[in-house]
């Protein structure tokens, strides 16, 4: 018997010897199509006189060739595994593998291991390999009552301790966002290799920690292990969530000067890192000088233009795109209809939501939200309205805010009653919806419904989100929460704002108190607007920073409009550049204006 492979014929009887397993291994790896692949099973389930051990390495890399992405048959991997009498721990971890690499996440893996370990004492032994595989898998499906047992059954079977073992767990309660039982277990590794540091790190990353991520950065330095991109993606990724723009030049520095090789995915890392700490230019820079562009980078781009308010750029990107060939997905249209949004482009964003479906893309919840703002930043609520309720998805509660706030803006008090009680209807216990509709109710005058709105947070015991806002200053964040006073220099930021409050009202600025909803005085109210987050942020940069450094802060909520107001203010008075990401958009003040034309 005899099989063809790259124009080479090589006789079966060949693997009949001392190499027997090698030449295995080079037939199935050589194999060109699975017809090719039938021919070696039939052979080596011909010749029983093959040693055990061969035979079940043969049949184990087999399996391992149906799961590679060019020939994956996970059809025809089950049924050989199926039909192997006393599979051994090398045959069932290429059978966990091999899920574990298809194209949909699944708990199969989970299935297989638990089928491996329900033998009692007669399953095949374990090694570090079964347990790392699913401990992956563990991970990929955020199984953490399950990724908890196989920790168990790690260090029952002696393996508590064992590298591979711990750099899985690290990953997986990384993964999992349980950075207590990641931490634990990290330290109590005595060879901390670079897959448990970078799995640490990204967990932190991912959660915003930025202080933490950078501290362990740090460490990673003094303990000698070298990073590689995935750790700088990690590290890039915490800046840009922090907003820490110096940290962040600072790591981009230090991977060019250190080597680190910039693929594609490291390389749009820093384009989201630069576009979310409010530098665009920065982001284009290192855009432009990518000599390769995926989909992903392309969309990152195209998302930074809009989330800038820089429109035209947004959808001279996505053009540019197209022409090069590379086909948008989801996230693409999502940063092309949030631009034509910013930009209030009424009829572009209708063409290009013709050339989403175009394109076969099935609108998402986020891809409707972009849509639904787009109609009511110009205006045309009562269209906005239509399109909510022709939509074939239920409507979420970030587009019912989106409507109540068009209402409000437009003063439409029937109709904004009507989104708030559909609004109150998915989220009664958020304290954000209580304001945006005290808010049109303050906006129309009627200060008696205002009231009863108070007068229901109150009954329900909904508490007001208190505004988080962050600043970097030489190379550090600072934190500042709304009447939290309990900052080191907390007497001279008092100093500032005070100075601050004096200039903008001589400016001629009237606080919007209507917005508070405190049951309190005026001049209560216009001292809770006065220690507001962002207030406290951007009296902390004047006290801090003199021009022409720009004052660049991070909230987590959407920015009041009195705070905008009076942000706009103090950019003219003090003659400084501030720009304020907040959680819809970034505002850049110049001049006594903002880049949002007054309305986000």
């Amino acid at each position: 018997m005899e099989l063809e492979l790259h124009n080479q014929t090589l006789p079966f009887s060949s693997i009949r010897n001392e190499n027997e397993e090698k030449r295995i291994s080079k037939l199935i790896s050589k194999c060109p199509n699975m017809r090719a692949l039938h021919q070696i099973h039939a052979h080596i389930l011909t010749h029983p006189l093959l040693p055990i051990s061969t035979f079940l390495f043969s049949l184990s890399k087999l399996i391992s060739f149906c799961s590679s992405s060019s020939h994956r048959n996970l059809n025809y991997a089950q049924k050989v595994f199926s039909q192997i009498p006393n599979p051994n721990i090398f045959v069932y971890n290429s059978m966990i593998k091999a899920h574990l690499n298809a194209q949909n996440p699944s708990p199969k893996p989970l299935f297989i291991f638990k089928s491996l370990i329900s033998f009692n004492q007669t399953y095949p032994k374990l090694n570090e390999f079964t347990l790392s595989l699913v401990l992956k898998s563990c991970s990929v499906l955020s199984a953490f009552r399950e990724g908890g047992q196989v920790h168990s059954c790690a260090i029952r079977n002696g393996f508590g301790s064992n590298e591979v073992v711990q750099s899985g767990l690290v990953n997986f309660y990384g993964k999992c966002e349980d950075m207590m039982c990641a931490r634990k277990v990290f330290e109590e590794m005595t060879e901390r290799n670079l897959v448990a540091w970078s799995s640490l790190i990204s967990g932190y990353s991912k959660l915003g920690m930025f202080d933490d991520t950078l501290e362990l950065f740090r460490e990673m330095q003094m303990s000698g292990v070298v990073p590689d991109e995935v750790v700088m993606l990690s590290v890039v990724s915490a800046c840009g969530v922090a907003g820490a723009l110096d940290v962040g030049r600072w790591v981009h520095s230090y991977i060019d000067k250190n080597g680190i090789e910039k693929d594609v995915m490291l390389r749009t890392g820093l384009v989201n890192m630069y576009a979310k700490c409010g530098s665009i230019s920065a982001a284009k820079e290192v855009f432009d000088a990518m000599p390769v562009k995926d989909t992903k980078a392309w969309s990152s781009m195209i998302v930074g233009f809009a989330i800038h308010g820089h429109a035209e750029d947004a959808l001279r990107t996505f053009n540019l795109m197209e022409a090069a060939k590379v086909r948008p997905n989801n996230v693409t249209f999502v940063g092309v209809l949030l631009a034509c949004a910013h930009g209030g482009l009424v009829s572009d964003g209708r063409k290009y939501w013709s050339t989403m479906l175009g394109y076969r893309i099935e609108p998402s919840i986020e891809h409707y939200g972009c849509m639904v703002d787009l109609l009511c930043r110009a205006n045309h609520i009562e269209d906005a309205y239509a399109f909510v309720e022709t939509m074939p998805v239920k409507p979420d509660s970030a587009i019912w805010r989106t409507l109540l706030v068009g209402c409000k803006r437009n003063k439409i008090l029937e109709k904004g009653e009507l989104v708030g009680e559909e609004l109150l209807k998915l989220e009664p216990l958020n304290a954000e919806n209580y304001t945006l509709i005290a808010n049109l109710y303050a906006s129309c005058f009627q200060w008696g419904k205002m009231s009863h709105v108070r007068k229901h947070m109150k009954d329900k015991g909904v508490k007001v989100t208190p505004g988080c806002t962050s600043i970097e200053v030489d190379g550090f964040v600072h934190e500042f929460v709304m009447g939290d006073w309990s900052h080191p220099e907390h007497k001279e930021i008092r100093k500032v704002l005070e100075d601050v409050r004096q200039r903008v009202q001589e400016s001629g600025h009237e606080p919007w108190i209507s917005a508070v909803l405190h049951n309190v005085g005026n001049e209560e109210k216009e001292d809770d607007l006065s220690a507001h987050s962002e207030r406290l942020a951007i009296a902390y940069g004047l006290l801090k920073t003199r021009a022409p450094v720009v004052i660049r802060v991070v909230k987590n909520l959407r920015a009041c409009e009195d705070c905008h107001e009076v942000t706009k203010i103090i950019s003219k008075l003090y003659m400084r550049e501030i720009i304020v990401r907040d959680r819809v958009r970034f505002h850049k003040f110049v001049n006594g204006s903002c880049s949002c034309g007054d309305f986000w």
